[in-house]
């Protein structure tokens, strides 16, 4: 048996403007809507960053699990990286300088032994995201970048996305950043030969200090605790930094 529509009547019109409607919601999608579904997968995406490499590895401070299952890193990524943002890897940012991988992001982070109320120095702001992370870590954040560009690119991104805790300035890391000092915990994002002594000198009694340190061919992820005057250390593993630049302004 076939049924036949009378398209002419009002009933009939309006049940077939509302079926075409329907298909083409079903079919296709505005440019708002687009973006909401783009933004889900990124959210999928931090949260299977987080269980598999983060959590699977051992990484088991919750506010710093927290901070990288929130940040969005794919905004701290060259727009045509931004599908691969949450990769177990690193990523070019430009200037020959990496984003570091998720999972040393969240080692150095968990190292510092972060409870909130610190003021930490970061040595080689990059693309910004670790300043970014460490801002939902401590009270205040000074990050230090030698080159001018990098250095406006992360503060124009920080401030856009509200990380008003995190302060980008120009300078030598090497040197450290002396106006905001003395430091709870103080991090570096670029392998030294040795540990610069102007940071060990701006880090509180009792701070933290997380650095990569060339030794002989491989480089060691340290970190150096100071207290009643003397510096103990500790060997946190194999890591593959960018070397640490000296000189600039």
């Amino acid at each position: 048996m076939t049924s036949i529509v009378d398209l002419q009547s009002p009933t009939s019109k309006l049940l077939f403007c509302l079926t075409i409607l329907l298909l083409l919601g079903c079919g296709f999608s505005t440019n708002g809507s687009g973006g909401q579904d783009e933004e889900a997968r990124f959210r999928a995406a931090r949260v299977q960053m987080v269980e598999q490499q983060l959590r699977q590895r051992g990484i088991r401070d919750e506010r710093v699990l927290q901070a990288m299952a929130t940040i969005p890193r794919h905004h701290f990524v060259p727009p045509a990286l931004r599908t691969r943002a949450y990769d177990d890897q690193p990523l070019p940012i430009g200037a020959g300088h990496p984003i570091s991988q998720p999972y040393i992001v969240a080692l150095m982070s968990e190292s510092l032994l972060l409870t909130g109320a610190e003021t930490v120095l970061e040595v080689g702001t990059g693309s910004g995201y670790q300043a970014a992370v460490l801002s939902r870590l401590a009270k205040h954040v000074y990050s230090i970048e030698i080159l001018p560009r990098l250095a406006e690119t992360a503060r124009s991104r920080l401030t856009a996305l509200g990380y008003s805790n995190a302060i980008v300035v120009v300078g030598d890391g090497n040197r450290g950043w002396a106006p905001g000092s003395p430091y709870d915990a103080i991090i570096v994002t670029a392998a030294a030969p040795q540990v610069p002594p102007a940071l060990l000198n701006q880090l509180a009694e009792g701070g933290r200090l997380v650095l990569p340190v060339r030794v002989g061919e491989k480089q060691h992820l340290l970190r150096l605790r100071k207290a009643g005057g003397k510096v103990t250390q500790e060997d946190l593993g194999l890591v593959q930094f960018v070397p640490l630049i000296e000189g600039g302004p």
